[in-house]
Protein backbone atom coordinates (compact mmCIF):
# COMPACT_ATOMS: atom_id res chain seq x y z
CA UNK A 1 0.00 0.00 0.00
CA UNK A 2 2.97 2.54 0.32
CA UNK A 3 4.59 1.55 -2.02
CA UNK A 4 1.34 2.24 -4.40
CA UNK A 5 0.94 6.16 -2.74
CA UNK A 6 4.59 6.57 -3.24
CA UNK A 7 3.97 5.91 -7.23
CA UNK A 8 1.07 7.52 -6.96
CA UNK A 9 2.93 10.67 -5.32
CA UNK A 10 5.81 10.23 -7.99
CA UNK A 11 3.01 11.00 -10.94
CA UNK A 12 2.15 14.83 -9.73
CA UNK A 13 3.35 18.08 -11.28
CA UNK A 14 5.92 19.01 -9.26
CA UNK A 15 6.92 22.03 -11.20
CA UNK A 16 3.23 22.97 -9.66
CA UNK A 17 3.67 21.39 -6.41
CA UNK A 18 7.28 23.85 -5.94
CA UNK A 19 5.32 26.96 -6.84
CA UNK A 20 2.57 26.33 -4.89
CA UNK A 21 4.91 25.52 -1.79
CA UNK A 22 7.16 28.35 -2.65
CA UNK A 23 4.67 30.86 -3.00
CA UNK A 24 2.99 29.38 0.72
CA UNK A 25 6.68 30.26 2.04
CA UNK A 26 6.54 33.80 0.75
CA UNK A 27 3.21 34.27 2.62
CA UNK A 28 4.94 32.72 5.64
CA UNK A 29 7.83 34.80 5.74
CA UNK A 30 5.80 37.88 5.34
CA UNK A 31 2.82 36.76 7.86
CA UNK A 32 6.12 35.95 10.15
CA UNK A 33 7.20 39.81 9.52
CA UNK A 34 3.58 41.17 10.27
CA UNK A 35 2.79 39.52 13.19
CA UNK A 36 5.97 40.62 15.44
CA UNK A 37 4.25 44.09 15.22
CA UNK A 38 0.84 42.88 15.79
CA UNK A 39 -0.72 43.29 19.38
CA UNK A 40 -0.63 39.82 20.83
CA UNK A 41 -4.10 39.24 22.66
CA UNK A 42 -2.63 36.26 24.33
CA UNK A 43 -2.96 33.11 21.99
CA UNK A 44 -0.83 31.68 19.04
CA UNK A 45 0.35 34.97 16.60
CA UNK A 46 -1.24 34.38 13.07
CA UNK A 47 2.36 33.29 11.88
CA UNK A 48 2.16 30.36 14.14
CA UNK A 49 -1.80 29.95 13.24
CA UNK A 50 -0.88 30.09 9.39
CA UNK A 51 1.59 26.91 9.87
CA UNK A 52 -1.10 25.02 11.54
CA UNK A 53 -3.38 25.77 8.69
CA UNK A 54 -0.41 24.91 5.85
CA UNK A 55 -0.06 21.68 7.79
CA UNK A 56 -3.63 20.88 7.24
CA UNK A 57 -3.66 22.43 4.10
CA UNK A 58 -0.81 20.21 2.86
CA UNK A 59 -2.32 16.68 4.41
CA UNK A 60 -5.59 17.55 2.28
CA UNK A 61 -3.46 18.20 -0.86
CA UNK A 62 -1.62 14.94 -0.45
CA UNK A 63 -5.15 13.24 0.43
CA UNK A 64 -6.71 14.42 -3.00
CA UNK A 65 -3.74 13.69 -5.03
CA UNK A 66 -4.03 10.85 -4.25
CA UNK A 67 -7.99 9.67 -3.66
CA UNK A 68 -9.31 9.59 -7.45
CA UNK A 69 -11.17 12.60 -8.69
CA UNK A 70 -14.12 10.30 -10.43
CA UNK A 71 -15.91 10.04 -7.10
CA UNK A 72 -16.69 13.49 -6.93
CA UNK A 73 -18.88 12.99 -10.23
CA UNK A 74 -20.98 10.24 -8.46
CA UNK A 75 -21.53 12.67 -5.01
CA UNK A 76 -22.08 15.91 -6.75
CA UNK A 77 -25.44 16.21 -6.26
CA UNK A 78 -24.77 15.19 -2.40
CA UNK A 79 -21.77 17.70 -2.77
CA UNK A 80 -24.04 20.45 -3.54
CA UNK A 81 -27.13 20.31 -1.35
CA UNK A 82 -25.12 19.77 1.25
CA UNK A 83 -23.47 23.02 0.23
CA UNK A 84 -26.76 24.76 0.06
CA UNK A 85 -27.74 23.23 3.54
CA UNK A 86 -24.39 24.78 4.86
CA UNK A 87 -24.52 28.06 3.43
CA UNK A 88 -28.79 28.05 4.59
CA UNK A 89 -27.17 27.29 8.37
CA UNK A 90 -24.49 29.45 8.43
CA UNK A 91 -27.38 32.49 7.46
CA UNK A 92 -29.18 31.70 10.78
CA UNK A 93 -26.80 30.30 13.29
CA UNK A 94 -23.03 31.68 11.35
CA UNK A 95 -20.32 34.12 13.12
CA UNK A 96 -20.79 37.69 11.60
CA UNK A 97 -16.81 38.83 11.30
CA UNK A 98 -15.73 42.10 9.12
CA UNK A 99 -20.24 42.60 8.62
CA UNK A 100 -20.32 39.23 6.95
CA UNK A 101 -22.08 36.11 8.94
CA UNK A 102 -19.93 33.56 6.45
CA UNK A 103 -18.34 32.02 9.21
CA UNK A 104 -18.65 28.52 11.46
CA UNK A 105 -16.95 28.97 15.18
CA UNK A 106 -15.95 26.11 16.29
CA UNK A 107 -14.06 27.61 19.21
CA UNK A 108 -10.39 26.98 18.12
CA UNK A 109 -10.89 28.00 14.68
CA UNK A 110 -13.56 29.27 12.47
CA UNK A 111 -14.42 27.96 9.01
CA UNK A 112 -15.37 30.33 6.34
CA UNK A 113 -18.15 28.09 4.25
CA UNK A 114 -18.02 30.15 1.33
CA UNK A 115 -14.48 28.93 0.52
CA UNK A 116 -15.46 25.52 0.11
CA UNK A 117 -18.84 26.90 -1.30
CA UNK A 118 -16.16 27.73 -4.26
CA UNK A 119 -14.66 24.44 -4.89
CA UNK A 120 -18.63 22.85 -4.20
CA UNK A 121 -19.82 24.57 -7.48
CA UNK A 122 -16.76 23.26 -9.63
CA UNK A 123 -17.28 20.12 -8.83
CA UNK A 124 -21.33 19.78 -9.28
CA UNK A 125 -21.24 22.38 -12.82
CA UNK A 126 -17.97 20.21 -13.63
CA UNK A 127 -20.63 16.84 -13.03
CA UNK A 128 -24.01 18.82 -14.40
CA UNK A 129 -22.47 19.72 -18.17
CA UNK A 130 -20.22 16.97 -18.77
CA UNK A 131 -23.61 14.62 -18.02
CA UNK A 132 -26.16 16.79 -19.18
CA UNK A 133 -24.39 18.13 -22.44
CA UNK A 134 -26.67 15.54 -24.71
CA UNK A 135 -29.68 15.89 -22.73
CA UNK A 136 -30.84 19.13 -22.34
CA UNK A 137 -28.85 20.89 -25.34
CA UNK A 138 -27.52 24.44 -24.93
CA UNK A 139 -30.28 26.26 -24.10
CA UNK A 140 -31.61 23.99 -20.92
CA UNK A 141 -28.06 23.39 -19.78
CA UNK A 142 -27.32 27.32 -19.97
CA UNK A 143 -30.76 27.89 -17.97
CA UNK A 144 -30.61 25.15 -15.55
CA UNK A 145 -26.78 25.78 -14.94
CA UNK A 146 -28.25 30.01 -14.31
CA UNK A 147 -31.23 28.60 -11.45
CA UNK A 148 -28.61 26.08 -9.79
CA UNK A 149 -25.32 28.16 -9.27
CA UNK A 150 -27.56 31.39 -8.66
CA UNK A 151 -29.47 29.84 -5.87
CA UNK A 152 -25.87 29.30 -4.10
CA UNK A 153 -24.67 32.89 -5.27
CA UNK A 154 -28.06 34.45 -3.70
CA UNK A 155 -27.14 32.79 -0.61
CA UNK A 156 -23.75 34.10 -0.22
CA UNK A 157 -25.27 37.73 -1.70
CA UNK A 158 -27.40 37.19 1.61
CA UNK A 159 -23.70 37.07 4.19
CA UNK A 160 -23.46 39.42 2.54
CA UNK A 161 -20.13 39.00 0.88
CA UNK A 162 -20.04 40.50 -2.58
CA UNK A 163 -16.18 39.59 -3.19
CA UNK A 164 -17.26 35.52 -2.96
CA UNK A 165 -20.00 35.88 -4.95
CA UNK A 166 -18.07 37.25 -7.67
CA UNK A 167 -15.98 34.50 -7.28
CA UNK A 168 -18.98 32.46 -7.61
CA UNK A 169 -19.93 34.55 -10.74
CA UNK A 170 -16.80 34.17 -12.39
CA UNK A 171 -16.35 30.65 -12.15
CA UNK A 172 -19.81 29.79 -13.32
CA UNK A 173 -19.30 32.12 -16.38
CA UNK A 174 -15.59 30.67 -17.04
CA UNK A 175 -16.87 27.22 -17.23
CA UNK A 176 -20.14 28.19 -18.78
CA UNK A 177 -17.70 29.17 -22.40
CA UNK A 178 -15.70 26.61 -22.07
CA UNK A 179 -18.46 23.96 -22.21
CA UNK A 180 -19.37 25.70 -25.45
CA UNK A 181 -22.22 28.37 -26.11
CA UNK A 182 -23.20 30.09 -28.99
CA UNK A 183 -22.09 33.98 -29.22
CA UNK A 184 -25.79 35.00 -29.31
CA UNK A 185 -26.61 33.66 -25.89
CA UNK A 186 -23.26 34.90 -24.17
CA UNK A 187 -24.53 38.48 -25.59
CA UNK A 188 -27.82 37.70 -23.56
CA UNK A 189 -26.35 36.90 -20.60
CA UNK A 190 -23.95 39.69 -21.18
CA UNK A 191 -27.15 42.16 -21.03
CA UNK A 192 -28.68 40.15 -18.39
CA UNK A 193 -25.59 40.36 -16.36
CA UNK A 194 -25.82 44.40 -16.83
CA UNK A 195 -29.56 44.54 -15.58
CA UNK A 196 -28.34 42.72 -12.61
CA UNK A 197 -25.56 44.65 -11.97
CA UNK A 198 -28.01 47.47 -12.22
CA UNK A 199 -30.96 46.23 -10.01
CA UNK A 200 -27.84 45.02 -7.55
CA UNK A 201 -26.46 48.45 -7.17
CA UNK A 202 -29.54 49.33 -5.17
CA UNK A 203 -29.23 46.46 -2.77
CA UNK A 204 -25.98 47.19 -1.92
CA UNK A 205 -25.00 48.85 1.57
CA UNK A 206 -23.30 52.70 1.99
CA UNK A 207 -20.12 51.17 2.51
CA UNK A 208 -19.95 49.08 0.26
CA UNK A 209 -21.02 51.97 -2.46
CA UNK A 210 -18.85 54.14 -0.92
CA UNK A 211 -16.14 51.79 -1.71
CA UNK A 212 -17.11 51.86 -5.66
CA UNK A 213 -16.94 55.42 -5.19
CA UNK A 214 -13.51 55.44 -4.06
CA UNK A 215 -12.41 53.72 -6.84
CA UNK A 216 -13.44 55.85 -9.42
CA UNK A 217 -12.29 58.82 -8.33
CA UNK A 218 -8.95 57.15 -6.97
CA UNK A 219 -9.82 57.33 -3.10
CA UNK A 220 -10.27 60.76 -2.81
CA UNK A 221 -14.23 60.81 -1.70
CA UNK A 222 -13.07 60.23 2.08
CA UNK A 223 -9.51 59.83 2.42
CA UNK A 224 -9.91 59.23 6.54
CA UNK A 225 -13.20 56.70 5.14
CA UNK A 226 -14.11 54.75 2.39
CA UNK A 227 -11.02 55.63 0.95
CA UNK A 228 -8.42 54.75 3.57
CA UNK A 229 -7.52 51.41 2.69
CA UNK A 230 -6.60 52.25 -0.50
CA UNK A 231 -4.56 55.12 -0.23
CA UNK A 232 -2.47 53.24 2.51
CA UNK A 233 -2.21 50.43 0.17
CA UNK A 234 -0.94 52.40 -2.82
CA UNK A 235 1.29 54.35 -0.46
CA UNK A 236 2.87 50.70 0.75
CA UNK A 237 3.32 49.54 -3.03
CA UNK A 238 5.13 52.88 -3.88
CA UNK A 239 7.04 53.04 -1.24
CA UNK A 240 8.88 49.44 -1.14
CA UNK A 241 10.89 50.65 -4.65
CA UNK A 242 12.66 47.95 -6.60
CA UNK A 243 14.36 46.26 -3.98
CA UNK A 244 11.89 46.81 -1.10
CA UNK A 245 12.52 47.76 2.39
CA UNK A 246 13.24 44.45 3.83
CA UNK A 247 11.62 42.01 5.78
CA UNK A 248 10.35 43.36 9.04
CA UNK A 249 10.71 47.55 7.85
CA UNK A 250 7.89 48.05 6.00
CA UNK A 251 6.82 50.98 7.63
CA UNK A 252 3.00 50.87 6.40
CA UNK A 253 2.40 47.31 7.54
CA UNK A 254 4.73 47.61 10.45
CA UNK A 255 3.23 50.94 12.10
CA UNK A 256 -0.09 49.42 11.33
CA UNK A 257 -1.16 52.41 9.01
CA UNK A 258 -1.72 49.82 6.29
CA UNK A 259 -5.32 48.16 7.12
CA UNK A 260 -5.81 44.21 6.82
CA UNK A 261 -2.21 43.87 6.02
CA UNK A 262 -2.27 39.89 6.66
CA UNK A 263 -5.41 39.14 4.53
CA UNK A 264 -6.37 41.80 1.99
CA UNK A 265 -3.92 43.98 1.68
CA UNK A 266 -1.05 41.33 1.94
CA UNK A 267 0.43 41.88 -1.45
CA UNK A 268 0.57 45.72 -0.81
CA UNK A 269 3.01 44.31 2.24
CA UNK A 270 4.75 42.20 0.44
CA UNK A 271 5.62 44.88 -2.25
CA UNK A 272 6.66 47.28 0.53
CA UNK A 273 9.35 44.59 2.22
CA UNK A 274 10.19 42.98 -1.06
CA UNK A 275 9.78 46.11 -3.67
CA UNK A 276 8.99 45.37 -7.45
CA UNK A 277 11.33 41.87 -8.07
CA UNK A 278 9.46 40.32 -4.62
CA UNK A 279 6.09 41.37 -6.46
CA UNK A 280 7.36 40.36 -9.57
CA UNK A 281 8.66 37.24 -8.39
CA UNK A 282 5.05 36.65 -6.94
CA UNK A 283 3.08 37.28 -9.97
CA UNK A 284 5.57 35.19 -11.81
CA UNK A 285 5.06 31.92 -9.91
CA UNK A 286 1.14 32.77 -10.39
CA UNK A 287 1.90 32.36 -14.16
CA UNK A 288 3.93 29.41 -13.81
CA UNK A 289 1.02 27.88 -11.66
CA UNK A 290 -1.45 28.90 -14.06
CA UNK A 291 0.98 27.79 -16.92
CA UNK A 292 1.06 24.00 -15.54
CA UNK A 293 -2.88 24.17 -14.85
CA UNK A 294 -3.14 24.55 -18.27
CA UNK A 295 -0.93 22.11 -18.96
CA UNK A 296 -3.06 19.41 -16.99
CA UNK A 297 -5.84 20.60 -18.83
CA UNK A 298 -5.02 19.92 -21.74
CA UNK A 299 -3.71 16.49 -20.84
CA UNK A 300 -7.32 15.50 -18.86
CA UNK A 301 -8.36 12.14 -19.70
CA UNK A 302 -12.35 13.19 -19.68
CA UNK A 303 -14.44 16.51 -20.16
CA UNK A 304 -15.50 16.10 -16.24
CA UNK A 305 -11.66 16.54 -15.46
CA UNK A 306 -10.78 19.12 -18.10
CA UNK A 307 -14.36 20.96 -16.36
CA UNK A 308 -12.83 20.54 -12.74
CA UNK A 309 -9.26 22.27 -13.90
CA UNK A 310 -10.94 24.56 -15.71
CA UNK A 311 -12.77 25.96 -12.83
CA UNK A 312 -10.54 25.74 -10.40
CA UNK A 313 -8.15 28.22 -12.75
CA UNK A 314 -11.05 30.84 -12.89
CA UNK A 315 -11.32 30.45 -9.51
CA UNK A 316 -7.75 31.13 -8.70
CA UNK A 317 -7.63 33.89 -11.70
CA UNK A 318 -10.58 36.24 -10.22
CA UNK A 319 -9.11 36.13 -6.98
CA UNK A 320 -5.43 37.12 -7.42
CA UNK A 321 -6.55 40.18 -10.20
CA UNK A 322 -9.45 41.75 -7.76
CA UNK A 323 -7.24 41.11 -4.70
CA UNK A 324 -3.54 42.33 -6.48
CA UNK A 325 -6.16 45.14 -8.31
CA UNK A 326 -7.59 46.66 -4.90
CA UNK A 327 -4.51 46.59 -3.63
CA UNK A 328 -2.73 48.91 -6.65
CA UNK A 329 -6.32 50.60 -6.81
CA UNK A 330 -7.68 49.71 -10.01
CA UNK A 331 -10.63 47.70 -8.51
CA UNK A 332 -13.00 48.04 -5.86
CA UNK A 333 -12.30 46.92 -2.17
CA UNK A 334 -14.09 43.35 -1.85
CA UNK A 335 -12.19 41.36 0.96
CA UNK A 336 -11.33 38.79 -1.03
CA UNK A 337 -8.13 36.35 0.14
CA UNK A 338 -4.84 35.94 -2.19
CA UNK A 339 -4.87 32.94 -2.94
CA UNK A 340 -1.53 30.60 -0.70
CA UNK A 341 -0.45 34.54 0.38
CA UNK A 342 -3.35 35.61 2.58
CA UNK A 343 -4.03 34.67 6.35
CA UNK A 344 -6.70 32.59 6.51
CA UNK A 345 -7.23 28.88 7.17
CA UNK A 346 -10.35 28.37 4.89
CA UNK A 347 -8.57 29.84 1.63
CA UNK A 348 -5.42 28.04 2.51
CA UNK A 349 -6.61 24.46 2.90
CA UNK A 350 -9.61 25.13 0.09
CA UNK A 351 -6.85 25.96 -2.66
CA UNK A 352 -4.48 23.50 -1.38
CA UNK A 353 -6.92 20.91 -1.87
CA UNK A 354 -7.54 22.10 -5.30
CA UNK A 355 -3.82 21.75 -6.17
CA UNK A 356 -4.40 18.20 -4.93
CA UNK A 357 -7.33 17.45 -7.21
CA UNK A 358 -5.54 19.17 -9.89
CA UNK A 359 -2.48 16.58 -9.10
CA UNK A 360 -4.77 13.56 -9.36
CA UNK A 361 -6.10 14.61 -12.28
CA UNK A 362 -2.33 15.16 -14.01
CA UNK A 363 -1.81 11.77 -12.81
CA UNK A 364 -4.20 10.12 -14.82
CA UNK A 365 -2.63 11.86 -18.15
CA UNK A 366 -1.68 8.33 -19.07
CA UNK A 367 -4.60 7.08 -20.09
CA UNK A 368 -4.70 8.92 -23.15
CA UNK A 369 -1.58 7.52 -24.08
CA UNK A 370 -2.69 4.22 -23.36
CA UNK A 371 -6.45 4.86 -25.19
CA UNK A 372 -4.17 5.99 -28.09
Amino acid sequence: AFNDMFSKMLKNDWVLLFSTLLLMAIGLVVLYSISVAMPQDGGLSIFWRQIIFAAVGIAAMIFFSLTNYQIFKLRSSLIYFATLAALVLVLVFGTTIRGTSGWIDFGFFNVQLVEVAKLSMIIFLASFISQKKMELGETGRLVASIILCGIMIILVVKQPDFGSAMVLVGIWLGMTIISGVSAKKMAIIALAGVIIAVLGWFQLRPYQKDRIFSLVKFGVVDPQGSGYNVIQSIIAVGSGGFSGKGIGHGSQSQLNFLPEKHTDFIFASIAEELGLLGSFFVIGLYGIIFYRIRKIALSAPDNFGYLIVVGIMCMLLVQILENIGMNIGIMPVAGIPLPLLSYGGSSLVVVLASIGILNNIYSKKETIIQQE
